[in-house]
């Protein structure tokens, strides 16, 4: 049996009974997508040329009976405004923000009265009533000025209602229940006006009161026909919510007590493969809808894809399954728009808003912009390759401003191009004039794409739409220029943004069909993939965004969540209802609260499964690697060992020896590629940026006593000075940062801490009688390593924090932040030394005894630790465990035993068979 699409049959219909006639009648359906369907259905029907019929979607079709424009939202929630203030006494009134939060639910609830027709004052009095009985028993004294506000509310509705009703019919304006109601209102001249005009009312189920008014009158007066698009087995089970609508209207609909019921089709039953497949995650649904149609062109490469639909249950799997696509697809059709808060421009402006409005609240007499919001909007795709500000950001990072002034920022960026001034241009003259601003460089981003690349259109594309919001915005204000606040502004913003949609274009009637579920409406298709078919999802979870609680709907016949459960299984059983095959994709992750569960209309399906339905099940995963990483390893090219003696003549430090112990990648990365890390803002003091403060500021307080042995004096001096000398170092690390609050003040008081906490060991040792001399002080040693073995000489060369003549005896210190053990500085053995990482400290410590050894004079020499998460232990000297003796004297033997296993790993190191082998 060959299924002919709904479309095909009204076009059949169309050109049989009124090919005469054409200009005389008119095709209603429920949305704008399927007329050019219907315009290709009528062209297969014909041979000829003819004048097409005129097609419209019910929306336009209402709004001309009631002859009045519609509104969008956020242009009604203007005109709302402006009526609650005419109406609302001046210490009452509510700012926009305010006044938004509870007005787009009574605008909802407004729309949902005029479409079904109810009396406004009956049920706006009725939820007074309802707020009375809940109120009931307070007393009059108990009354608080909040709760008399929350009742008065109550006691507004009606006045609200009747106000904007008025306010919107005198301007010729209206929201959608507003236009009903009217059309409702002047049904009889319109019908009579238009007496020699047959409507036809083609694909429809759910139509609201005033639809329902609008096709009975028309059907009375024998000046419409209507055709159902529905299927036998819905519309005779009583039970089944796809055919719920179309059922009320067979039983009480006066026009079918006299003419029979048509177009009732058996389509759902016949024959169909039905495959229900999960798979994690969203990427997994869009890698799963590409496979499927990569498998489909494989089966037959010649097939058209004209006949195969994707449908979307989530919008953001748009641009997922738009990668996922194989390139055999060719021609392919979005008909959804996608959201413009997904869109890389409006990130922009987010980002911009981000930055100024805080800029605005930040308290004193200087506007100043916090260094994330600048680094996010100057390092922004659609910025950074335009505003030349580079270096700015480079100085940001190198000089850790965490908040930076507007005059700073310019003159650090002197040469500042046109882009970069008008993203840093002041917010401070009005929301117009911030607009404006927007509007401007929105212009000069676009500028910089061409039409030749295709990417480049798209980005366009993405820039146009968000210009246009703008502009939108910038005529609402305009006309509403009480509504001047730059945070009111930006929450206008994000609600017109959050509805704003980028069109894609593409030729409608050709390819691969992409939609969301809407759009699929009156459409059929062979092969259908729908994603996303979840609880929640598919269909939408429960919603009650209204004021009208569910039994007074029930009671009044408004639309509940049962309703439109009702329309979404409509809308899933007639995308099956002609389709040959269908994928039905679903998540099967646990990662929320439903996103594992298979959404009702799959168990249904399983349920009342039809004896001609193919249904099978299957879980998707992907592919897996046969190993999970390949671990990376890097040859010794001719340049890498020419870098290699480099390194060598120049110097290598021992955290560089450390390093290649660590990982082999690393050193590589590090010291052959030169490859530093990426400069980052601390807006937080890390541990390393910590311990840099406490190592200047010892360095600092301890400068004037080299060469000398200190005194309890000086260390008194020390205890002074300390304060000062700790802010001036965290000063220096973070620029115009802030250091007196949040987690920097503490880190400040843990650097002080640190400090004195030092200076009072010092303290406790010289009292007790040690005699301290300073040598040196973060400074850098270097020493030749020449050994047989070795291919050349090798320069070891680092920065000791402190050596010291400490009675009668060479100590060099290293200072660590973090927590070190005395277990850490402790060797039983030499043999692999260079091998086991937990050995670093005690190669970084020997290494530093190297470099000193020559400056030694026989005097003994101790080379260790001292780390200020363990300052009770003191100082933690490097220990060779022979037995059960420990030898901390840094000895002659010791050293050369340490140099043996460094020339075993710089052997390793200039090895040029050994490649540089990634640890993981």
């Amino acid at each position: 049996m060959i299924n002919i699409s709904f479309l095909e049959k009204i076009a059949t219909v169309v050109i049989q009974d009124y090919a005469t006639k054409l200009d005389e009648i008119v095709i209603v359906l429920p949305n704008k997508r399927a007329k050019v369907f219907l315009i290709e259905a009528l062209q297969k029907q014909i041979a000829n040329t003819i004048i097409c019929p005129e097609i419209i979607s019910i929306e336009d079709f209402v709004q001309d009976v009631a002859s009045i424009r519609s509104l969008d939202s956020i242009e009604l929630l203007f005109e709302f405004y402006e009526v609650y203030l005419s109406i609302t006494e001046k210490q009452n009134q509510q700012s926009f923000e305010l006044f938004a939060n509870w007005a787009k639910t009574l605008l909802q609830d407004f729309n949902e009265i005029d479409r079904y027709l109810l009396d406004p004052s009956h049920v706006l009095s009725y939820l007074k009533d309802i707020e009375d009985i809940k109120k009931w028993g307070i007393e009059v004294e108990d009354k608080t000025k909040l709760l008399e506000n929350y009742i008065d509310f109550w006691k507004l509705l009606p006045i609200y209602y009747e106000a904007l009703y008025l306010h919107l019919l005198n301007k010729g304006l209206g929201y959608q229940g507003l236009i009903y109601r009217e059309a409702v209102n002047n049904l009889n001249h319109f019908s009579n006006s238009t007496s020699n005009q047959t409507y036809i009312f083609a694909g429809f189920n759910a139509l609201n009161a005033a639809e329902e008014r609008i096709v009975q009158h028309l059907l009375a007066l024998e000046q419409a026909k209507i055709y159902w698009d529905v299927d036998s087995t819905f519309l005779n089970d009583p039970y089944h919510d796809a055919g719920l609508f179309v059922r009320r209207f067979k039983e009480s609909w006066k026009h079918y007590k006299s003419h029979t019921f048509d177009w009732i089709v058996d389509d759902f039953s016949q024959s169909k493969n039905i495959q229900v497949i999960g798979t994690p995650k969203t990427i997994g649904q869009a890698k799963l809808t590409g496979s499927i149609i990569e498998k489909i062109i494989e089966e037959n490469p010649s097939t058209s894809l004209d006949k195969v639909a994707i449908v979307l249950g989530e919008e953001n799997l748009l641009m997922p399954v738009l990668y996922a696509l194989p390139s055999s697809v060719g021609a392919l059709n979005i008909t959804m728009g996608y959201s413009s808060k997904n869109n890389p421009s409006q990130i922009l402006i987010a980002k911009l808003f981000k930055m100024h409005t805080n800029a605005i609240s930040r308290k004193g007499d200087h506007y100043v912009f916090y260094y994330k919001d600048v680094l996010d909007v100057l390092t922004h795709p659609l910025i950074e390759p335009y505003a030349h500000a580079t270096h700015l950001v480079k100085i940001i990072k190198e000089n850790n401003y965490t908040f930076i002034t507007h005059k700073k920022i310019l003159e650090l960026n002197a040469s500042a191009s046109d882009l970069f001034l008008l993203l840093f241009q002041k917010w401070e003259n009005g929301a117009l004039a911030v607009l404006d601003n927007i509007a401007a460089l929105l212009l000069l981003v676009k500028e910089n794409f061409n039409n030749d690349n295709e990417e480049e259109k798209i980005a366009k594309t993405f820039v146009f739409a968000v210009f246009k919001v703008i502009n939108k915005l910038i005529n609402y204000y305009s006309q509403h220029q009480h509504i001047d606040n730059i945070d009111t502004l930006y929450a206008i913003y994000k609600q017109i943004i959050e509805v704003a949609e980028v069109s894609f274009e593409g030729e409608p009637l050709r390819g691969l069909q992409i939609m969301g579920v809407l759009e699929s409406r009156v459409l059929d298709f062979d092969t259908v993939i729908v994603t996303s078919m979840n609880e929640g999802k598919f269909p939408a979870g429960k919603s009650q965004n209204s004021f009208i609680p569910y039994d007074v709907k029930k009671e009044l016949g408004l639309p509940t969540f049962k309703e439109k459960d009702a329309i979404y299984t409509y809308h899933f059983y007639h995308l099956l209802q002609r389709a040959k095959n269908i994928y039905l994709i679903y998540n099967t992750e646990n990662d929320g609260l439903d996103a594992g569960e298979r959404s009702r209309f799959i168990t249904q399906l399983e349920v009342e499964k039809q004896s001609k339905h193919q249904l099978t099940f299957d879980i998707y995963n992907p592919v897996l690697p046969t190993t999970a990483y390949q671990r990376m390893v890097i040859p010794k090219s001719e340049a890498v060992m020419e870098r290699l003696k480099e390194i060598a003549t120049a110097g290598f430090s021992p955290s560089a020896l450390t390093s290649y112990i660590r990982n082999p990648i690393d050193f590589y990365f590090q010291k052959i590629l030169r490859i530093r890390e990426v400069e980052e803002v601390e807006e937080n003091i890390a541990l390393n940026t910590l311990g840099t403060i406490i190592h200047e500021t010892l360095k600092a307080l301890y400068d004037p006593f080299v060469g000398r042995f200190i005194s309890e004096t000086d260390i008194s001096n020390c205890f002074k000075l300390l304060d000062d000398e700790v802010l001036k170092q965290f000063k220096l690390v973070y620029k115009e940062g802030e250091i007196k609050k949040g987690r920097n003040l503490l880190a400040f008081e843990v650097a002080k801490r640190n400090v004195l906490n030092f200076l009072k060991l010092e303290l406790e040792a010289i009292k007790s009688g040690d005699a301290i001399k300073i040598i040196a002080l973060e400074k850098t040693f270097e020493r030749e390593l020449i050994h047989q073995s070795l291919p050349f000489p090798v320069l070891i060369k680092g920065n000791v924090d402190r050596i010291e003549l400490r009675n009668g005896k060479i100590r060099i210190i290293d200072y660590k932040t973090g927590k070190v053990e005395r277990a850490n500085v402790v060797l039983k053995s030499w043999n692999g030394l260079t091998k086991d990482l937990k050995n670093d400290k005690i190669i970084q410590v020997l290494a530093y005894a190297f470099m000193f050894e020559n400056e030694m004079k026989d005097i003994p020499m101790e080379a260790g630790i001292i780390s200020f998460k363990n300052l009770k232990s003191g100082f933690l000297p490097f220990g060779f465990k022979e037995e059960k003796e420990l030898h901390i004297t840094v000895t002659k033997e010791i050293l050369a035993n340490y140099v043996e296993e460094i020339v075993v790993l710089l052997n390793e190191i200039f090895d040029r068979t050994i490649s540089f082998e990634e640890n993981i």
